[in-house]
């Protein structure tokens, strides 16, 4: 007899979410978690979108431990003496059901665990998985680094994070490669709560989510935002081959973003309180693994479902909706007595009717499209070029035209005229 029907793999969003829904269909689970508690092992820029958890946890937004409501969603583009920013505010996203909350993630990960705990999950902490258990192809458990610390299963469900080795020792990832990866790193600042509300024109559990670009040195990537109740979270992802090039550390990189004449008078001031970094999975659908082996699935970041487009900066979401179907799957092959990659491929086909890979699948040319030298850096300079000329007054002369300011502004910032409509094109392929 195996220890358990389900072994789920790292107790993040994505592991409980995955847990959550096993334990309920009344199998016997585990969730294993290297950390001494869930979340301990985690760093995330801050907003959790909360539409998947309306099914797995009805009325979530009245016990989750949610730090503030996300009313303000403000996108910048800056250069070195200039900022452009877009800044959207609805009243409706600060009333239930809510669209976004900014949550530190010791709280709202030990609070998703709790609920796969009481579903009837065996939680397992401070316990590290180091490799599969196989019988012949199939995989049918793990080991850990407890004595005696092998445990079987009929399914593992690998929720183990950006850089999976469970799915990397399963062959599910052949086209790993640096380029696919950025390096988050975030500083939370600590105020008192009326300066926060003060600084970002907000009130009650009312908070502000800013994404930035223009403002990491030169590396690819960009910057954020974020309140929290009595802290700020602010910090950068900067892509990891330019990055080691560049031989700038990302706390410099931090630094001067904080110095912005845009973003310093939000930030300055606050207390250091921590400091962390991340790898974030941001290359998309075209360097996800494999998600589906014999007696394997992989979800969250293991499975690369990090939507990193610009517009949308989404995780939490995907990561709860893979392990829901994770889950799925894997009680299927359970009842079903077929634990095989056949017998699991509900999971995949599930993902790709939903929100989960439909998503991805549209955006996949968006992550490359954005690390471009043109969208970094050029087009930033052209946006707060024309918008500094449009409202600049140069009385007696008279008001220059859009078309020709735009002109001079693209010239200035060495973009060739055949490429915006380019550009634009695959921007509308994309974002259309």
């Amino acid at each position: 007899m195996t220890d358990f029907d389900i072994i789920v793999v790292g107790a993040g969003p994505a592991g409980s979410a995955a847990a959550i829904v096993a334990a309920r269909a009344g199998k016997r689970v585990a969730l294993i978690e290297r950390g001494p508690f869930p979340g301990a092992k985690n760093m995330y820029g801050g907003v959790v979108y909360g539409r998947i958890l309306d099914d797995l946890i009805p009325n979530w937004w009245e016990q989750a431990p949610i730090q503030r409501w996300v009313v303000r969603r403000g996108t910048m583009v800056a250069t070195a003496t200039q900022s452009l920013t877009v800044d959207v505010r609805s009243t409706a996203w600060g009333q239930a059901p809510y669209n976004g909350a900014t949550a530190l993630r010791p709280d709202f990960d030990a609070w998703m665990a709790q609920h796969a705990v009481e579903a009837g999950a065996t939680l397992v902490c401070a316990t590290t998985v180091t490799g599969l258990l196989k019988d012949g192809d199939q995989i049918v458990g793990v080991r850990t680094d407890r004595p005696d610390g092998e445990l079987t299963a009929k399914v593992v469900i690998a929720c183990d994070g950006v850089n999976s080795f469970l799915a990397k020792e399963a062959g599910l990832y052949p086209n790993f490669h640096a380029d696919h990866f950025t390096l988050g790193v975030k500083e939370v600042l600590q105020f008192d709560k009326k300066t926060i509300d003060q600084r970002f024109n907000v009130r009650g559990r009312e908070g502000v989510d800013y994404e930035i670009v223009g403002v990491t040195g030169g590396v690819p990537g960009g910057g954020f935002i974020y309140t929290n109740l009595e802290s700020v979270a602010v910090g950068v992802v900067l892509r990891l081959p330019e990055l080691a090039a560049s031989k700038r550390r990302p706390e410099a990189i931090i630094a001067e973003m904080k110095q912005h004449a845009a973003i310093a008078p939000l930030v300055e001031g606050g207390e250091l309180i921590e400091y962390s970094a991340h790898l974030i999975p941001e290359a998309g659908f075209d360097a996800m693994p494999e998600i589906v082996g014999d007696g394997l699935l992989v979800a969250g970041d293991a499975a690369g479902l990090c939507l990193a487009a610009g517009i949308w900066l989404e995780g939490v979401n995907f990561a709860i909706g893979s392990g829901v179907a994770a889950a799925r799957a894997a009680v299927r092959a359970v009842g079903s007595g077929d634990a095989s990659r056949d017998g699991l491929a509900s999971y995949r086909a599930t993902l790709e009717s939903n929100f989960v890979l439909k998503d991805h699948r549209k955006l996949r040319r968006v992550p490359e499209l954005l690390m471009s030298d043109r969208f970094q850096r050029r087009y930033p300079d052209v946006a707060c070029g024309i918008a500094e000329q449009m409202f600049t007054v140069r009385n007696p002369a008279p008001k220059r035209g859009v078309r020709s300011i735009a002109q001079q502004e693209l010239k200035r910032a060495g973009v060739r005229m055949r490429d915006v409509p380019k550009d634009a094109w695959a921007a509308m392929r994309s974002f259309g």
